[in-house]
């Protein structure tokens, strides 16, 4: 089977061919026919985090069709199905014994296991209960960023008590904002889009945020929860004050630096600041079943295998608008 890998920081990627072990009880080959490319993605083949191991096959939004799995699995062969951030856990820790695997230790990250991420013509998971069934009112290039982009932005709807009468606020109009804003705002909620330029205006509101906000200024006391998109620095003290008491600010961006906050602006209203990662299998459920409900998609920009590096230099860029898919 082929993969496409680097072998070095940056690249390039070349085709490579490769052959998994027998498979295991739990584990599902997926031949994939869709993948996005996330700005993880990049960040690993360029080694920004300093833990990538080469030849590096990145890719953990893949979408593709059940070709093979092992004898404890409850999948169809040829059904179609997703494999996210995450394709397996241990089972046994506290988190995973508690419901929250997106926290185990031991957890299977995707593109991070080297040579067998989704960037592939077959992607194994280890445990077929992270294998996503997709909806078929969901095209299969549109999805694929839902995997962990949807995954990422939606959970916090659900952890942090969102209610449909709430004011939330997306900051960033990017490839986790955009999806962000769709959710929130067919939650029902009044959704605010915050962005450094005018030029994604039209677009926000496209997508269904109701006001949009130039520049990073909010008004005291405007908003019940803050979902941060961005990885950018920013005054994070404004935005705690932004929030209404007992409102609360979640980064699910990473900023570079740490954050500053007067521990009052948190302690006269009972605010809260909070990060998020992505979803648990069953959150991840919810969220496809939700999107296809709502219709809620993604943006993407479509290429080739062929032309992968040109796709990953699209998102290096950040020109993106607003995800980018390989079509394998």
């Amino acid at each position: 089977m082929l993969r496409y890998a680097v072998d070095k920081p940056g690249g390039p990627v070349r085709a490579i061919e490769a052959e998994d072990p027998p498979l295991g009880p739990r584990e599902v080959d997926v031949r994939v026919t869709h993948c996005g490319v996330c700005n993880t993605d990049v960040s690993l083949i360029d080694d920004v985090y300093g833990i990538s191991r080469f030849p590096l096959v990145a890719g953990h939004e893949a979408v593709g069709i059940v070709e093979a799995f092992g004898h404890e699995v409850e999948l169809t062969i040829g059904q179609r199905v997703g494999v996210g951030a995450v394709a397996g856990s241990c089972q046994a820790c506290e988190w995973c014994l508690s419901g929250r695997q997106n926290l185990c230790p031991r957890k299977d990250l995707t593109a991070v296991r080297g040579d067998r991420g989704g960037f592939a013509g077959v992607v194994r998971a280890g445990d077929w209960r992270y294998v996503q069934p997709i909806p078929d009112a969901l095209d299969s290039a549109a999805v694929a960023p839902l995997l962990c982009a949807g995954a990422t932005v939606f959970p916090p709807l659900l952890r942090h008590g969102v209610r449909p009468i709430d004011r939330v606020a997306v900051v960033g109009v990017g490839g986790l904002g955009h999806l962000a804003i769709q959710f929130a705002a067919a939650w029902g909620c009044h959704v605010t889009a915050i962005s450094s330029t005018a030029d994604k205006e039209t677009d926000a509101r496209r997508f269904g945020a109701h006001d949009v906000l130039v520049g990073h200024d909010p008004a005291p006391g405007s908003f019940d929860f803050v979902l941060s998109t961005v990885p950018a620095d920013l005054p994070w003290n404004t935005y705690a004050d932004a929030l209404r008491p007992g409102g609360t600010l979640c980064l699910v961006g990473v900023p570079h630096e740490p954050l500053s906050i007067a521990p009052m602006t948190l302690l006269t209203g009972e605010r809260t600041i909070t990060a998020g990662n992505v979803g648990t299998p069953i959150e991840q459920r919810a969220m496809l079943e939700f999107a296809a409900r709502h219709g809620i998609v993604a943006q993407t920009e479509t290429y080739p295998v062929a032309r992968i590096d040109e796709a990953l230099d699209r998102v290096r860029q950040g020109a993106a608008r607003y995800r980018v898919v390989l079509e394998m």
